[in-house]
């Protein structure tokens, strides 16, 4: 953790540090890895070989894994070799979930090299065959010329190959008028959480960035407006959960040119300086879009700016384009792994249905999960896990045979009383023997207290999708903290015991302290001894 996030917090957490705007968007389910840019030109023959329009003359090396795939050509393939193409697309489709990008005119060392106008439309024709075969669709991205030694004119195409799922069909919206519709005919979905803004209700945003697990966060901020004290708070709780994020600068609809540069500026400065240290990127063409998507999948420092309006609807296809292009942030392998796991789901919500009871909606963190699974949930106040079955699925609105690692879905638990559940419980697999904690210990840095930090301060702590009260009762090795300081703490939940991972990511507040770490070590208790364990 670097203590320099508490810059990012100071300002802010003090009374008077500004009026409390801007706001925090998640955007779920998108991601993956990529990239433009590399190396400056490289000079051979004595012949530099860049790209017009200050384009560079190299991409980073093509990757085994991701579903980036450089080819130089692909000219009337024998059968055996578009027969090795296709299953290579296949992996590229599988690695990006169903997307894949194909670069044309490169060669596997990055290298620009470009085809004539001929040669590209002979390779384009090819990989529209190879999409086919695997029942998917392609998309010109772009396309760029390049200086290659040579006086016929040369480009390089960037491809977005999308694997249609069975059975679905291009959206019309003019057919589709139902949610539920459009999510079944979707080819890719991004979720949206809207956050609250205000800092009033800043446990809400922090639940929302801990609990749901987002590939990505959006940073809404006011054009007219421009970088208040909640916006510096909001970025700094991205920075200390290490969640990715991009810029949005709404309302330039109501604001003279000059304020919409003037903020952007001031957007820039804050995002350079040590606490942040990320490159801003401001977008403002549908170049810039794609460019912007691979790059903030590709390195984590890389931070888009958009300025549009919701009113006028400026800019705002730059940035659709940006979000149909991200890529997934994680990898298959990843995921495969996840997969492999006992089944863990963590309840963010819990609801009551008509005709079908109680329902629980959240994350699947690990496993897969299907329907009809017998599965156990806690822990109660007392320790205890209570068998459970799950009676059926839905997802993205649409039902759902199997749940994987990784994926949001509601859960439906038939008549079990709702009474029992509470947000922070997880689901588990019976084989997991789930262990429980009421003391646990953390590795923390303090980001901001007025005062001293010292044993038995309370502090709402955030882990995961658990939030309780808890009480600090053991500083090791000091006997108080300051601000920017860091140590191993011990902490005593207040009400009732919790399921917690050594590892998992902290953060703790209390009106204006602030506090990020992970948990180090949890002093696991048996069911039955919890209620002897909590408080005082």
């Amino acid at each position: 953790m670097d203590s320099r996030v508490s810059e990012l917090f100071g300002g802010c957490c003090r009374p008077g540090g500004g009026p409390p705007m801007g706001g925090t968007l998640k955007a779920r389910g998108a991601g993956g890895s990529s990239g433009c840019g590399g190396p400056k030109g490289k000079k051979k023959n004595g012949r530099n070989r860049g790209s017009k329009a200050n384009n560079p003359p190299y991409l980073p090396p093509e990757a085994e894994d991701g579903n980036i795939e450089y080819k130089l050509k692909l000219v009337n393939p024998s059968q055996y070799r578009f027969e090795h193409l296709v299953t290579q697309m296949k992996w590229r489709l599988q690695e990006g979930r169903g997307e894949a990008v194909y670069q044309i005119g490169v060669e596997d060392n990055g290298l620009l090299v470009g085809l004539a106008e001929e040669e590209m439309r002979a390779s384009l024709k090819t990989l529209h065959r190879m999409a086919e075969k695997v029942g998917a669709d392609i998309t010109v991205i772009r396309e760029r010329e390049v200086d290659y030694d040579s006086d016929m004119p040369r480009k390089i195409t960037e491809v977005l190959v999308r694997k249609v799922p069975d059975n679905q069909q291009v959206v019309n919206y003019s057919d589709s008028r139902t949610a539920e519709e459009i999510c079944e005919s979707s080819s890719k979905m991004i979720t949206f959480i809207d956050l609250a803004g205000h800092h009033k209700y800043l446990h809400t945003t922090i639940f929302g960035l801990t609990s749901y697990c987002p590939d990505c966060a959006l940073l809404l901020v006011s054009a007219n407006t421009g970088i208040a004290g909640t916006t510096r708070e909001h970025l700094g709780l991205a920075l200390a959960l290490k969640v990715p994020f991009f810029v949005v600068v709404s309302k330039v609809d109501l604001c003279a040119k000059t304020t919409v540069e003037r903020t952007v500026r001031q957007l820039e400065r804050v995002l350079k300086q040590p606490g942040c240290h990320k490159v801003p990127m401001l977008v403002t063409s549908e170049d810039d879009a794609v460019t912007a998507a691979q790059q903030f999948a590709q390195s984590p420092n890389v931070t888009p700016i958009f300025t549009l309006s919701s009113v006028s609807g400026e800019s705002l296809d730059l940035l659709k384009v940006f979000l149909n292009i991200l890529p997934p942030l994680t990898n298959s392998k990843e995921q495969e792994e996840l997969m492999q796991q006992l089944t863990e789901f963590q309840v963010d919500e819990i609801y009551t249905v008509p005709e079908v009871g109680t329902v629980v909606g959240g994350t699947l963190s690990s496993g897969i999960c299907r329907e009809g699974d017998q599965l156990v949930v806690g822990p109660t106040d007392d320790g205890c896990f209570l068998e459970l079955r799950v009676c059926s699925i839905q997802r993205n609105r649409s039902a759902c045979r199997v749940l994987r690692a990784g994926q949001a879905a509601t859960l439906a638990l038939g008549d079990f009383d709702r009474a029992l559940l509470r947000k922070g419980m997880v689901m588990v697999s019976p084989e997991m023997n789930p262990t429980i904690c009421s003391v646990f210990e953390a590795e923390i840095v303090l980001l901001f207290h007025a005062t001293t930090f010292r044993r038995g301060f309370q502090v709402t702590v955030h882990v995961g999708n658990v939030r309780q009260t808890a009480v600090v009762e053991k500083i090791h090795a000091k006997d108080k903290l300051r601000t920017g300081e860091k140590a191993v703490v011990r902490f005593r939940f207040l009400k009732h015991p919790e399921y917690l991972k050594v590892g998992a990511k902290l953060l703790f507040r209390e009106g204006v302290t602030k506090g990020i770490g992970h948990v180090t070590d949890v002093q696991a208790i048996a069911a039955g001894e919890a209620q002897a364990n909590v408080g005082f």
